[in-house]
């Protein structure tokens, strides 16, 4: 018998904070505030019409201001710099868009003074139950230089998978990788998708409810034959390796290293149908 390595702390009593009784929050919201305080990853969420701001440990570590704590919950008394370094990007994140900003200098608190700090921000509209944009989950990491082979690697991706969470986190990964990325939580959802815009990869779940994800790379190839597609699946490459299209295989559970190598792979396939 195996045992988690830590315990997750007590849920926050959310009754004292401006966002209420968590029982009466959107599916979403409960699912964004999980997966951010239990992230190891700097994440700030802001919500609502009031941007209520909600955070984690590592966002405060990250920052490091003295008067800052996890979870928030509250509307700040000033504006934190990654909403208020460039406005636009939050006009942008609440019309729907997610979007990421390289090497971008905002105030870190070190040493008894502000200094500024490269980061890398990583901006996520979060959506109600009604499909409506109601706040902007940011993921943070300190800014990291490409390699200049790795220039151009950028991918449009189409993430189908019908798990919400595993969604959730395979497109936060696959944009922090610098990728942009769009998602469907189904074939038949994804279909509209690959048929009004232009992707370089699709990447899904072979085993969709309706119709399979093979059969939706089967359609989306006729369609478009220059589209690289990567299946996700419990069998490996058992159901795949025979099709009659090229296609590239994670079994799951997959690893991010893993994942980089297809993707560094894909792009590179990309590259030479574009030459």
């Amino acid at each position: 018998m195996s045992f988690p390595d830590s315990i997750a702390a007590p849920a926050p009593d959310w009754t004292r904070t401006a966002l209420g009784d968590s029982a009466a929050w959107p599916a979403t919201l409960r699912l964004t505030v999980d997966i951010l305080l239990n992230s190891p990853l700097p994440m700030v969420l802001q919500w609502g019409e009031q941007q209520i701001m909600v955070h984690n440990d590592a966002y405060v570590e990250l920052l490091g201001l003295p008067s800052l704590r996890a979870p928030g919950g509250n509307v700040p008394p000033m504006q934190p710099s990654v909403w208020s370094w460039n406005p636009d990007v939050i006009v942008h994140a609440r019309q729907g868009h997610s979007a990421s900003y390289r090497s971008r200098n905002l105030p870190v608190w070190r040493d008894h003074a502000f200094t500024q700090k490269p980061l890398d921000l990583y901006y996520t509209p979060v959506r109600d139950d009604y499909n409506v944009v109601q706040g902007v989950l940011c993921a943070l990491a300190p800014a990291q230089a490409m390699p200049a082979a790795d220039a151009g690697r950028a991918l449009t991706l189409l993430v189908v998978e019908d798990n919400a969470d595993a969604r959730y986190l395979v497109c936060e990964t696959l944009r922090a990788l610098g990728h942009e990325v769009e998602a469907a939580a189904s074939a038949e959802e994804a279909l509209p998708q690959l048929a009004s815009q232009q992707f370089d990869v699709l990447f899904t779940d072979v085993s969709l409810p309706g119709m399979s994800g093979v059969d939706l790379a089967r359609q989306a190839r006729r369609d478009q034959p220059a589209l690289e597609v990567l299946f996700a699946s419990g069998y490996g490459d058992e159901l795949t390796r025979h099709l009659e299209f090229p296609a590239r295989s994670l079994q799951k559970p997959y690893d991010i290293d893993v994942l980089q190598d297809a993707l560094v792979q894909l792009a590179r396939s990309v590259q030479v149908k574009a030459a």
